[in-house]
C-alpha cells in the first residue's frame, strides 16, 4: 500500500511524502532562517518539530541540528542520521499517525504554507567545482573554444574534469543577475574592448550536495562515494561567453562563469530518487580501477528549460534532456 500523508496533496505536486527535500525559508524577510522539509504546499518548520522533541531516534535525540539557519551540522552527521530523519518525517506526515495529525497547536505552529514563506540557501557553500560529465556539453563547449577539430581532449575519456568556482556567488533561484562587465576577444589587430557582455547563456546542470568530507590525504573509495553524498538540486551556472572565450586559454573558466550561480531552494535526496536509479551509459574506455564502481548507475530525471522573455506572457522550450545521459556517473564526479 502506497504511504500517504494526512495533508492533502495534489497528484501533480513535486513534492509528494515519498520526496520530503529539505530547504531553508524565513516566515518573515526580517525572520532568522529555520530549516524545512516541503510537503505538499506546506513547509514542515524543523525547529517546531525540534522542541516539540519529536527526533527520538539514536543519532538525532537531544540534537540541536535543526535549530540551525543551515543544513550544514546536520549533513556532518552522516547517511545514517539521514536516513533516521527521512524516517521520522514520513512517520509524522503518514496518514495513520496521530502525533502531528491530531496535535492542532503543534500542526498551526510546524506546518506553514509556502506561498508565505521566503526560500533561502540551505547550506552554508564552502566550496564547489564544475565538472564536465556530459560529452554532449564537453564537445560543444570544446568546439566553441578550441575548435571542431580537437572538440574533446584525450584525459576527459579516462577522468572526469572540472574546474573550482566562485561559492560566494551562488543565490536562490530567482536572484537577479546583474549582466556583467568584461573584455571581450579583440577583432583583428585591435586592443580587446570592454563593456557588457553580450553573450550572456545560461547552463541546466545539476550540483551535488556533498556532506561529510574525508581528511587530508586520506582518499574515499569510489564504492564509499554514495555515503557522502546528501542530495540533488537544480543549478544554472550563468555564463558570460564573450569574456569566456578571451580568458579561457589556457588557465580555463574565470571572470566569464563567476559572476552568478543560481540553484534551485529545495535539495532532493538520494534516498527519495532511490526509485528512478537505472543503469548508466557504458563508458568506453572502461574506467581505471580506482574509479570503476561495482554497479554503475544514473538517475531518470527528465529535465526541460523554458525562456519567457520580459514584457511576454507564455515562456518557450528550448531544451530537454535527462540526467540518466551523463557520461561520467555521480559517483566518479563526487569520489574526486
Amino acid at each position: 500500500m502506497a504511504l500517504k500523508s494526512f495533508i492533502q496533496v495534489h497528484s501533480d505536486s513535486h513534492f509528494p511524502i515519498q520526496n520530503l527535500p529539505y530547504g531553508a525559508f524565513k516566515p518573515q524577510p526580517t525572520a532568522s532562517a529555520r530549516l524545512a522539509v516541503a510537503i505538499g504546499d506546506y513547509v514542515l518548520d524543523l525547529s517546531e518539530i525540534a522542541k516539540a522533541g519529536l527526533f527520538n531516534g539514536p543519532i538525532l535525540a537531544g540534537s540541536d541540528c535543526f535549530l540551525q539557519p543551515t543544513l550544514n551540522k546536520f549533513l556532518a552527521l552522516g547517511r545514517p542520521a539521514w536516513k533516521e530523519a527521512r524516517a521520522t518525517f514520513q512517520k509524522l506526515l503518514s496518514s495513520t499517525e496521530p502525533t502531528l495529525r491530531d496535535n492542532t497547536d503543534l500542526r498551526q505552529k510546524s506546518l506553514v504554507p509556502m506561498s508565505k514563506v521566503e526560500m533561502v540557501l540551505p547550506v552554508e557553500i564552502g566550496d564547489y567545482t564544475d565538472f564536465f560529465s556530459s560529452m554532449h556539453h564537453a564537445k560543444n563547449c570544446g568546439t566553441i573554444f578550441r575548435g571542431p577539430q580537437n572538440p574533446i581532449p584525450p584525459n576527459w575519456f579516462h577522468l572526469p574534469i572540472a574546474y573550482h568556482g566562485r561559492a560566494s556567488s551562488i543565490v536562490m533561484s530567482g536572484t537577479n543577475i546583474t549582466r556583467p562587465r568584461g573584455q571581450g576577444y579583440p577583432t583583428g589587430d585591435s586592443a580587446p574592448y570592454f563593456g557588457p557582455s553580450m553573450k550572456l547563456d545560461f547552463e541546466l546542470e545539476m550540483a551535488a550536495i556533498v556532506g561529510p568530507g574525508n581528511e587530508l590525504g586520506k582518499p574515499i573509495d569510489v564504492s564509499e562515494a554514495a555515503d557522502h553524498i546528501f542530495g540533488l538540486v537544480l543549478m544554472n551556472d550563468w555564463s558570460a561567453r564573450d569574456i569566456q572565450a578571451w580568458e579561457y586559454v589556457p588557465l580555463g573558466p574565470f571572470l566569464g562563469k563567476s559572476f552568478g550561480t543560481t540553484i534551485s531552494p529545495w535539495i532532493v535526496t538520494l534516498d527519495a530518487l532511490e526509485p528512478f536509479v537505472c543503469d548508466a551509459p557504458k563508458q568506453d574506455p572502461h574506467p581505471l580501477p580506482y574509479l570503476a564502481e561495482k554497479i554503475s548507475k544514473n538517475y531518470d530525471i527528465a529535465l526541460e528549460v523554458r525562456i519567457k522573455p520580459s514584457g511576454q506572457k507564455d515562456s518557450t522550450v528550448v531544451t530537454r534532456s535527462n540526467f540518466k545521459n551523463l557520461s561520467q556517473t555521480l559517483l566518479d564526479v563526487c569520489w574526486n
